[in-house]
Parts: structure tokens; sequence; C-alpha cells
């Protein structure tokens, strides 16, 4: 099996490659990148140089492009995660998300089907989403599958557009489309934009840790080694047509986790307890800003049996434990400094 993994070089989508890498020796997994600042060929170093791995660095708002690749390489699957993913740069730069999230997803699937039309037999596409495109719950409740779509922000916009999109391609095309919904990644690996690796970060080099509001957001959050393997699950035994949930099972104000961090922060670094969460800064609420996510993902475990494998606290222990062993990857990114590696590796092919 051939498999095309969209925005690979990326957090999660580096952790879903070096997955199916290890997992499936037989399969051929092509990793397309354009390589903007958040994709980094350093998260896969480790399985570079593997017989069944190739890069390729492009962009999927490029027709001809993908065209081109689809028919040279005869891809059985796509796994599509490639996608604008911060909130704030929505806000600053909406325009660039319509484009990288709605129109790249649209010309993907224009080449998938453009490829697959003559013999759909085996062939899938895959469409990794978010909780975000179904908007803001209160302090009850769970989003399931058939809530209705409420995004709040660009970015949640965007993606829920191209979801729309991936329906409507198996609805009027018959493209073999399954599509996925996941709350907050965390773990190794993660561009340090995010709460959690900025965090670290900042508590490292003492820092404010700027706080939206009064922190009082909740958000589900999931392990990005278990969101791998629920796309495994889901792209091997999912139904066509069909939607999954992905959900950690772990709900977190922000200044809950915060705090949990911190003191984590403190003990790691053998700072006297309270230390780190003296730089707890509060800061305007960004606009738009949904109270609480929390996802349902029974169905995924009802039937595909799926389930997550770690609790929030161990992960985000293992979690930094990652980020204080690697501090040079952080320092590389947080400096621009992989683009060398990119150079070096890849600069002449």
């Amino acid at each position: 099996m051939h498999i095309l993994i969209t925005g690979g070089a990326g957090f999660i989508g580096s952790h879903v490659v070096r997955h199916f890498l290890k997992s499936y020796p037989t399969y051929t997994i092509t990793n397309l990148d354009n390589l903007t600042y958040a994709g980094n060929l350093a998260n896969l170093k480790d399985v570079d140089a593997l017989p069944n791995y190739r890069f390729v660095k492009g962009d999927i708002t490029d027709g001809v492009f993908l065209q081109r690749l689809f028919q040279e390489s005869h891809f059985d699957g796509v796994i599509h995660l490639a996608a604008e993913s911060h909130v704030d740069r929505s806000i600053s730069n909406p325009t660039e998300f319509v484009v990288t999230n709605v129109l790249g997803t649209v010309t993907l699937l224009n080449a998938a089907k453009a490829c697959w039309q003559s013999d759909l037999e085996g062939k899938r596409f895959y469409h990794i989403s978010t909780d975000e495109v179904y908007g803001s719950l209160g302090r009850e409740g769970l989003f399931t599958e058939q809530t209705a779509y409420d995004p709040h922000s660009p970015y949640s916009a965007s993606k829920a557009s191209s979801d729309h999109f991936v329906r409507a391609y198996h609805d009027t095309y018959n493209l073999p489309v399954v599509i996925s919904n996941c709350s907050n990644n965390y773990g190794s690996f993660q561009f340090p934009e995010k709460l959690i690796p900025l965090f670290i970060n900042n508590i490292v080099h003492n820092k404010p840790l700027p706080v939206y509001g009064k922190g009082e957001n909740i958000r589900d959050w999931l392990w990005v080694v278990d969101h791998a393997q629920a796309i495994d699950v889901i792209y091997h035994q999912g139904s066509n047509g069909e939607t999954y949930n992905i959900g950690g099972h772990n709900e977190w104000s922000n200044i809950d986790l915060i705090r949990l961090l911190c003191r984590i922060m403190d003990t790691k670094l053998g700072r006297a307890a309270g230390v780190s969460e003296k730089l707890v800064t509060y800061v305007t609420d960004r606009a738009g800003h949904d109270l609480r996510y929390a996802i349902d993902s029974s169905k995924l475990q009802r039937e595909l049996g799926w389930v997550p494998s770690i609790s929030f606290e161990k992960g985000l222990e293992l979690t930094v434990d990652w980020y204080l062993t690697n501090a040079e990857w952080l320092d590389n990114v947080t400096s621009g400094g992989y683009q060398h590696y990119y150079e070096e590796m890849y600069g002449g092919r």
C-alpha cells in the first residue's frame, strides 16, 4: 500500500508518519509538506532513512503539481493533515487559512478524484479536522458526530468548510472518504506557539505566561501518540462516509492545566514550589474565544475499539521530559535553525 500523508513534517503529521512507518514496514509512505514555519524535517530524523519513506516538498494548493504527483505515485490512500491551525494567526490573517485549509483541501480532493475515478476499490481519502468546528459548549454536554457546526474563528470556519467539501465529494462523486474531529493535541515536536510547549519554553527562560481572561476556558486534551493510533484504526477500519470524534477524556480549564504544568516544571527544574506560577500574567481575552470543548468519542470506542491509553497528568509529565531533554530542538525551532537541516538534507533534491 502507498499512502500520501500531507503535513507530515508538522506536529501531528510527524507522529502519524512515524507510527505508519514503524507499524507497517511493507507500506510506502510519502510525506508531502510545504515546510512552512511549523513544518520541521528534524521531527522525522529518526525515520527519514527508512527504505519505505519518501519526502516531497510541495504545496497542496498547486493543482498541476498534485495531479502529476498522483499520476506518478499511484497512491492507494491519503491522510490529509496539512493545515494552518493556530487560532490567533487566523484572526490576524484569515485569508491564508481559507487558501490553505479550504482551497488546498479541494485541490487535493480533485487530484484524488481524477486519479482514482476509474478504480475506487481499496482507495481512501482521510481528512483530519478539529472539534472547534462545533463551536462552544456550556458547562455541560459533549460534542458528538451529530452536533451542528457553529465555528467562531476564521480557523474553525476554514476547517468547517473543508469538512463540508470532503463530505460533498463523497456524496456527489462517491469518493471514499472518512473524517475525524479531534480535541486539543499535546506531546513532543509541537511548535511552541501552542499553549503547552510555549509555556514550557517560557518557564525555562523565566518569561511571562500569558493567560487569556481568567483562564477559565476548558479544553479536552488528547496525547498525540494516542491520536496517531486512532488515525491508524480509522484509516483501516472506519466506514466510508462516516465521521469519528477523537477525544482524550481529559477536560481541564486553562488555569488548572497551567498550575499543574508549573508544579511539574518546578520539580523538574529543581525550583521551589510556586516559583513558576508567579510567571502567570493575565491578558485581555481573545476575540471569539470559545468557553469549552469536550468530545464524546464513544462511537469510535464502540465501533472500532479505540480508547486513549494515558491520563493527562502522565502524558503532560512525559511531554515536559521530552522538551527538557530536547532543548536543542526547541532552540532550533524558535530560532529558525531547523531550516539549515532542510537545506543540508534536501536542498539539492
